[in-house]
């Protein structure tokens, strides 16, 4: 008995955690598709315990310990996923920035019109 319950807690832990990495595997969420993957975490983590439920005694408590384990794990990584987009984001923008910066330092060479329309292309360009 304690042999199936080892191995149904090994099957559930094992199919959790391939649901759970396929979600962060995708790396970068959009603010829906994030929501979208932290309700299929909790999902995941309901039908986990649900499975729990039909063990009993020590192999039920290692059983819930294990779905909660697994949960909270995924539930870090795909914070830490989210945040990394942010951050990705915020570096671009930075490069952005610099870049629109050292356009418009070009630009100062020119004079007249020539500078106006390369400053007007530098905005453009990097959507200043």
């Amino acid at each position: 008995m304690k042999n199936i319950a080892t191995m149904k807690r090994s099957i559930l832990a094992g199919s959790v955690a391939l649901v759970f990495g396929a979600f962060i595997s995708t790396g970068v969420y959009a603010d829906s598709a994030y929501d979208a993957a932290k309700d299929r975490v909790e999902t995941n983590y309901e039908n986990a315990k649900a499975r729990c439920e039909t063990l009993t005694g020590n192999d039920k408590d290692v059983c819930v310990k294990e779905a909660k384990a697994t949960h909270e794990s995924a539930k870090a990584d795909l914070k830490a996923s989210h945040k990394s987009k942010d951050a990705r984001k915020d570096a671009t923008e930075d490069k952005m920035d610099a870049k629109y910066e050292l356009e418009k330092e070009k630009c100062d060479a020119l004079q007249g019109d020539a500078k106006d329309v390369c400053q007007d292309r530098a905005k453009a360009k990097f959507q200043q």
